[in-house]
């Protein structure tokens, strides 16, 4: 079984930054996408980012669009998300999954999920 752990998640004011990590083990599948999935107190999912580990292809809600960068190190098995000017609506807890079903790597449906890291942005 895949397991996802991520890390980086914190307390941050209004237009500070954090970089979560993801590192999988187990078996991955690398050619799948990874991808960002985030909830907010009393919200329904929603997704951020998602990169394709073969391919390079990137996607991203249009909330987070020229603020959040997400990158990964094939070597270290790992996917990053870069999160800039950071807004107290991107406050909620983060998730990393993968093995998006194909053709819909920026949606909500992935195979895998990690236990999630809260982000709190503060006004």
């Amino acid at each position: 079984q895949v397991q996802l752990v991520e890390s980086g998640g914190g307390l941050v004011q209004a237009g500070g930054s954090l970089r979560l990590s993801c590192a999988a083990s187990g078996r991955t599948f690398s050619d799948d996408a990874m991808g960002w999935i985030r909830q907010a107190p009393g919200k329904e999912r929603e997704f951020v980012a998602a990169i394709s580990w073969s391919g390079g292809s990137i996607w991203y809600a249009d909330s987070v669009k020229g603020r959040f960068t997400i990158s990964r190190d094939n070597a270290k098995n790992t996917v990053y998300l870069q999160m800039n000017s950071l807004k107290p609506e991107d406050t909620g807890v983060y998730y990393c999954t993968a093995a998006a079903k194909a053709g819909k790597p920026d949606s909500l449906e992935y195979g895998y999920w990690g236990q999630g890291t809260q982000v709190t942005v503060s006004s």
